[in-house]
């Protein structure tokens, strides 16, 4: 199904990835409505589009029923709500532990409350934002989406819950249902200060202010790094299939944690400076995806080289902290 004139929702559409799919689906002409609480995002990540009668910000919950939010008078005369796409979530796996009932609240009980409304509001096309800890600590790597799942946190826990909520509405009541399993996401508007913020962005303000690297762990557990345009691209893709299912989002490559550091260290000009803390609790050692599956059903695959996107993200953070300081 090609996304229509209808409106698209996104959840969590002031954050990072939120706001990133925002820019695209406006460039691309489709009417866009945002529904945040603003705990980890920010207005500023819309200010381009505010005043656009295409776009619209709704302030609300989804630990609610969304049609607390989404009155009537606060939706307006625009087009219906074709498609959802669910990105609001509490992100971290280290936080999930001291927060259980929260977490659970927001990434399980939250993805409830919009497939609910999905069906209240007729909406039948879908696209969640699931998460590389699904897996656990896989021995298979790059790992595929038919791999075994044993996630080590209440917060991959909580997701592949989420998954397994999407395949039950799938099946029941003909929604199209796309799971999209992040790696390791990374670009501009990752906010360092954001605790659950992923490490590129962590590095890259140490960087700026020439303090070292904290590094978890002996540096060695890898990653799969991922730009933030090529998983907005990945988004709009699955938004446009007309099949439901369950996809890995990433790049196929693993990097490992000291050799990212050399990376930023490189696009920032300095020598790398390194500091050894012990590893978190529920952090995995490897992680790699296998993204065969979306590459032949969602015609998706990532164009962003990781040198070219920390280059062009270091870019940006000194940008927006040059600004800051205006």
């Amino acid at each position: 199904m090609a996304l229509s004139n209808e409106m698209v929702l996104v959840t969590g559409g002031a954050g990072f990835i939120g706001s990133n799919l925002v820019d695209l689906l406006m460039e691309r002409g489709h009417p866009v409505m945002v529904l945040d609480n603003l705990s980890s995002g920010s207005m500023k990540n819309l200010e381009r589009w505010m005043d656009d009668p295409s776009f619209k910000f709704i302030k609300g919950d989804i630990r609610r029923p969304l049609e607390l939010a989404l009155t009537p008078q606060s939706i307006g005369d625009g087009p219906p709500i074709g498609t959802i796409v669910h990105l609001a979530a509490r992100v971290d796996v280290t936080t999930s532990f001291d927060k259980v009932h929260e977490d659970l609240e927001v990434n399980y009980l939250g993805t409830l409350n919009v497939l609910e409304h999905a069906l209240r509001a007729g909406t039948k096309n879908m696209v969640f934002s699931s998460s590389a800890a699904v897996f656990g600590d896989t021995s298979k790597v790059p790992v595929g989406e038919d791999e075994v799942t044993a996630p080590l946190s209440p917060y991959g826990l909580n997701k592949l819950s989420s998954e397994q909520l999407m395949r039950i509405y799938s099946a029941q009541y003909g929604l199209s249902c796309k799971s999209l399993r992040f790696f390791n996401v990374y670009g501009p508007r990752q906010n360092p200060s954001n605790p659950y913020s992923g490490v590129i962005s962590k590095f890259m303000s140490w960087a700026l202010s020439s303090e070292p690297f904290i590094i978890y762990g002996d540096g060695s557990q890898t990653r799969d790094f991922v730009h933030v345009r090529d998983v907005a691209e990945a988004i709009y893709c699955a938004a446009s299939s007309p099949s439901s299912g369950t996809y890995n989002i990433g790049t196929g490559k693993e990097t490992s944690i000291s050799d990212l550091t050399r990376e930023v260290a490189s696009a920032a000009g300095i020598p790398p400076r390194t500091v050894n803390m012990p590893a978190r609790k529920g952090e995995i050692l490897r992680s790699c995806a296998d993204i065969g599956l979306a590459m032949e059903k969602l015609s998706w695959e990532p164009a962003i080289e990781l040198k070219e996107g920390i280059r062009s993200t270091f870019r940006w953070f000194q940008q927006d902290r040059s600004t800051a300081k205006e």
